[in-house]
């Protein structure tokens, strides 16, 4: 392989770098906890969208009960954006995995 050939290839991972981001600002994962009472919901880029609750959550008196339980909707939403992710960066580079936590610059 030539330094030329070396090239391309770096500007075509490039071009579908940009447009896997492009992709991730269009898509929404969305965790959940307490059987799917809480609900997180977040773009690819990460940023979070909405929460919903089950009004039968809303107590005054059970208040920690129901940070934990968005707290844990807000982490498997989290988990799935993650997975998402390596799956896409995977099939960008034709099935070679990246070292385990590394972070994509997004």
């Amino acid at each position: 392989m030539n330094i030329g050939q070396m090239m391309r290839q770096v500007q075509d991972m490039q071009n579908k770098m940009t447009q896997m981001q492009d992709r991730l600002a269009e898509i929404e994962v969305t965790g959940q906890s307490g059987g799917g009472m809480v609900t997180a919901s977040m773009s690819g880029k990460g940023d979070l969208r909405k929460v919903k609750l089950d009004s039968k959550l809303i107590d005054p008196a059970e208040v920690e009960v129901l940070e934990d339980l968005v707290v844990a909707a807000v982490n498997d939403a989290k988990a799935k954006l993650d997975a998402h992710l390596a799956s896409e960066t995977e099939k960008m580079m034709g099935g070679m995995k990246l070292p385990p936590g590394f972070k994509m610059p997004f």
